[in-house]
């Protein structure tokens, strides 16, 4: 796993959290980034990939998420619901990623940017979401 993409995933969910909270366009928050922030070291093409996809894959992202919550998407916490649309998008969307990487960067996310246990949340979540979205995936591990 590249510490480029890393970034990648950690500026999208940061943008992703902007877009859902200040209600600016997708493209806006995109471009504010490239203007804004120093990305030589971020896969610039994968933070773009996540930060306009997850936007317009959004009312997929959500079904799938809400499933496996106990409570309503209002009443999660804004980042850690970025995190998980984010791990969610790369689930459906990029089956290059071993769901196991997404898992790991999603939990690293959550302990540096999530509430006290927002981790195991975001874990909890997430294993169940694997399973959904990439059970032939974790079948042939087995």
């Amino acid at each position: 796993m590249s510490k480029a993409r890393s970034r990648a995933r950690r500026m999208a969910m940061q943008g992703l959290y902007e877009w859902q909270v200040a209600q600016n366009s997708p493209l806006d928050v995109y471009n504010t980034y490239l203007a804004e922030h120093d990305l030589s070291k971020v896969d610039e093409e994968y933070f773009k990939v996540l930060m306009l996809g997850v936007p317009a894959k959004q009312k997929e992202l959500d079904a799938a998420i809400s499933v496996h919550l106990s409570r309503s998407l209002d009443e999660i916490d804004p980042i850690e619901l970025s995190i998980l649309r984010v791990a969610c998008f790369e689930f459906i969307s990029r089956q290059d990623v071993p769901y196991k990487v997404v898992i790991n960067e999603s939990i690293e996310l959550a302990k540096t940017f999530g509430a006290e246990a927002g981790h195991k949340f975001v874990n909890g979540i997430l294993d169940k979401l694997a399973m959904d979205l990439r059970s032939a995936e974790i079948n042939k591990k087995r």
